[in-house]
């Protein structure tokens, strides 16, 4: 049989053979027949010419972000200095598999123990895994590591988590016996009296988001005080711009702070690749799953790192490991390493107030606008749900035409809030591009009303 030919029947009779089966047919018969897709009907194959045309002409039809997005919802447009990708496209970092010889490997793991170094000091824990895929795993592992120490198998969301992180933390639940429910909100946040007469000493956690989904602040001290009054763990999400400005999760308290590192350092991306952090105490660090990287000394006495507590499955048994996640976000790590030490402490907090100005501005302009109103009265950082007088698909419509990425429809995971959509500024958004959204409202609502 020639693998540079295409398959003859006899070649296919061969193989078939092989593995024991008389037909194709035979051999995918276990398959559902809804579920087979049939002949692919692929075109034929063209010359690197008219697959570079092809390509150059698919991506003519993209449309870049610019000042003028206000899109949110858990990935955001930032600035991210060319030093970031200068750094991350060097060879021996883009093309490094997982560091196993510490001996060849001391580049990687210095830079992530760095940046494990980072995720501890911007939330105030203790100890920080080496980066997991993104917030929504990183959701699910926590949930499954407050399950292994407290020994309870209930856990506890607020209304206010991110949809997309409480579906991947169902579908985790579907294997072992895990109950999650979530938790209502009273106006866009969860009430801490209402939590405490939901938890109890079944419950493993309570996971809650600050700023959560809806842009809001929660209460995360009267929140953390219901959750350990019954020996729950508190899991706090959150957003690590955001922790330049706000208390970080160990200042009031919480067990474990999870989130996505996209916000510093990677870009948008079409929705990925993403890097998802996961810090704790001390008192827990034992049950993190995923790697470690530790400082040591040589036999020379000098400083090395190296990978410790590698409790994944391919490390040891599969039923002692705290989890099977297969491999860490290393080089989306590296960007948020790079990025966090450029920026420095006092670059983080102005990258977050001028957020937080533009932000709190475009809301009270765009409230005094006619028929529209901020969804919530609570607290917010940089992001704020708001409710339109026409329909939300319409007035993104028409802000599109006019160059503009006004929002995100909250209709899709919220009905209850009617046409309301969600707005998130960043230090991307100038004064000119907060302009031209307010002016844009005004000109597709007496567009609507003139209809």
């Amino acid at each position: 049989m020639n693998p540079y030919l295409p398959l003859t029947p006899e070649d296919r009779a061969e193989m078939l053979a092989t593995v024991g089966f008389p037909s194709f047919e035979a051999m995918i018969a276990h398959i559902p027949s809804a579920l087979r897709v049939g002949a692919l009907d692929l075109p034929k194959g063209l010359g690197e010419f008219d697959v570079q045309a092809r390509m150059q002409d698919l991506a003519a039809r993209n449309v870049p972000l610019s000042s003028r997005a206000f899109l949110g919802a858990g990935v955001y447009q930032r600035f991210v200095p060319a030093a970031v990708d200068a750094l991350l496209s060097r060879a021996e970092f883009y093309t490094a598999y997982t560091p196993y010889q510490p001996e060849v490997s001391q580049g990687t793991l210095q830079y992530t123990y760095e940046y494990q170094s980072l995720i501890c000091a911007l939330t105030g824990m203790d100890v920080s895994n080496a980066s997991l895929y993104d917030g929504s795993t990183a959701t699910a592992e926590a949930a499954f590591m407050a399950m292994r120490v407290t020994g309870r198998q209930e856990v506890l969301v607020a209304g206010s988590l991110h949809p997309e992180y409480a579906e991947v933390l169902r579908t985790y639940a579907r294997g072992p016996e895990c109950t999650v429910r979530t938790l209502a909100l009273k106006d866009g946040r969860l009430d801490p009296a209402a939590l405490a007469r939901e938890v109890s000493d079944k419950t493993a956690c309570v996971i809650v988001q600050s700023p959560n989904f809806l842009g809001l602040i929660e209460d995360m001290p009267a929140l953390g005080e219901a959750t350990h009054a019954v020996g729950a763990l508190l899991v706090a999400v959150v957003d690590p711009v955001s922790l330049a400005v706000l208390a970080p999760p160990g200042d009031y308290g919480a067990d474990i702070a999870i989130g996505d590192g996209q916000s510093v350092g990677n870009l948008p991306a079409f929705g990925g690749p993403h890097v998802g952090f996961l810090a704790c105490r001390s008192a827990y660090f034992r049950q993190l799953p995923g790697r470690i990287v530790g400082a040591t000394v040589d036999a020379k006495g000098e400083r090395a790192y190296t990978l410790t507590l590698q409790t994944r499955e391919q490390h040891i048994r599969r039923e002692k490991a705290t989890s099977n996640i297969c491999t860490n976000q290393a080089l989306c790590a590296l960007a948020v390493t790079v990025y966090l030490s450029l920026a420095g402490p006092a670059g983080l907090q102005d990258v977050a107030e001028v957020s937080a100005t533009r932000a709190h501005d475009l809301a009270r302009r765009i409230a005094e606008v006619p028929g529209f109103s901020l969804a919530f009265d609570g607290p917010f950082l940089n992001e704020f749900a708001v409710k339109s007088p026409i329909p939300v698909a319409r007035l993104l419509e028409g802000l599109e035409a006019r160059g503009l990425m006004g929002g995100v429809a909250l209709a899709r995971w919220f009905p209850e809030l009617g046409e309301a959509f969600l707005i998130a500024v960043t230090e991307v958004n100038d004064p000119a591009a907060l302009d031209a959204l307010v002016a844009g409202l005004h000109e597709v609502a007496r567009e609507r009303a003139a209809v």
